[in-house]
């Protein structure tokens, strides 16, 4: 029997490079947990492209359950539900059965806000990522025979990657009548630097792409939108894209957390208020500085957050997390066409996408490669 267990929450990005090693922790004789909801983890920057048709699902995931069975670890489909730090276990929303832990790394993710809505219509959000091929299935199911109408609410680069790749699906399947709406609040992409806004304004007034600024969204829900200007618009396709949010479990399991609910952790990408329990990626608040929700950062602290895993077991010191400089933005506007956006490099076309596809399509295929191992 393992004399310590250490529990992963989730497979995301963040804990990429510690199960591609898990096999180190199993050979020291540590035990080793991985709770997830789903057997596939999905890489995020790829999604809107699934959605759009420029990849199939088995292109942007990794197969967790493969990969950590393979290594001798176990892999328990479930959702954490919260987490006790006094009795040291991690209770499950699915089962009534309790992992224990003596180091926990939480890499829970993020969700979309669906504040405003108030019916159940056909409401698609970018979290889950799989979520997004069912509403491709959706969108080619309806559009055939119905003059659709898909509307996109938030101005970030999630609603412009989601917007650009509806455009994409319809232009390449049988469609009747197809309206896309954004509804970007104040302005489009409007904390980003103003030549990506203008760009992304650009190409979707060529595309038809109808923008809705100046005013936000009260209300979704009964087929329509409601903005604060008093204006209604029909829905019969929702796309919530405000943002995302950090999970909720470590609030509602009394964690110390940042002021936007994520784990409040250190240099050492440890919370602060219990060394045994550490995070990264979406669902944690750096304490030394605050980071964007992107991707970048969880790829960054992927060797960190391993070596201090392992060190917390071993007993060893731990290594600071150094978030680096500026990063590289592109972003997938369907058709073939991307924004690339670094220090003051602003442009748009072909040849961005293509720099993001060889981007994207290497990073995933690092991790695929090591779930081939198995087959």
């Amino acid at each position: 029997m393992a004399t310590k267990q250490l529990v992963l929450i989730g497979g995301g990005h963040a804990h990429m490079v510690t199960l591609a090693r898990l096999r180190s922790f199993v050979k020291k004789g540590y035990g080793v947990t991985v709770i997830q909801p789903s057997d596939h983890h999905y890489y995020s920057g790829m999604g809107p492209g699934m959605l759009g048709g420029t990849y199939l699902p088995d292109q942007i995931r990794f197969n967790t359950r493969k990969v950590v069975k393979g290594q001798g670890g176990r892999f328990v489909r479930d959702k954490a539900r919260l987490v006790d730090p006094v009795r040291r276990v991690v209770l499950l929303e699915q089962s009534e059965t309790e992992i224990s832990y003596n180091v926990l790394s939480c890499n829970a993710g993020s969700f979309v806000p669906r504040a405003g809505i108030v019916t159940d219509q056909t409401v698609f959000t970018a979290k889950p990522i799989e979520g997004l091929w069912h509403a491709r299935e959706e969108i080619i199911r309806r559009a055939g025979s119905e003059n659709l109408e898909i509307a996109i609410v938030g101005g970030g680069p999630s609603s412009v990657e989601i917007a650009g790749n509806i455009w994409q699906l319809t232009r390449n399947c049988k469609c009747s009548s197809i309206t896309i709406r954004i509804f970007a609040g104040s302005k489009l992409m409007g904390h980003l630097p103003a030549q990506i806004g203008r760009l992304a304004r650009r190409i979707f007034n060529r595309r038809g792409i109808e923008l809705i600024e100046g005013s936000y969204v009260k209300e979704m829900g009964g087929g329509d939108i409601l903005l604060e200007n008093g204006t209604t618009y029909r829905a019969d396709l929702l796309f919530p894209a405000m943002g995302v949010r950090p999970s909720k479990i470590f609030a509602e399991s009394g964690l110390s957390t940042g002021t936007d609910g994520g784990l409040l952790v250190n240099k050492y990408l440890q919370s602060i208020g219990d060394p045994n329990i550490f995070g990264g990626g979406d669902c944690i608040c750096f304490q030394p500085q605050p980071l964007d929700k992107v991707g970048v950062y969880a790829v960054r602290e992927n060797p960190v957050l391993y070596h201090n895993l392992m060190a917390a077991l071993d007993g060893d010191e731990l290594k600071p997390f150094n978030p680096g400089g500026k990063y590289l933005l592109i972003y997938n506007l369907g058709g073939g066409v991307g924004i690339f956006c670094k220090w003051s490099i602003v442009f748009a076309g072909k040849l961005a996408f293509r720099i993001k596809d060889h981007i994207d399509r290497k990073f995933i295929d690092t991790f695929q490669a090591i779930e081939r191992e198995f087959q």
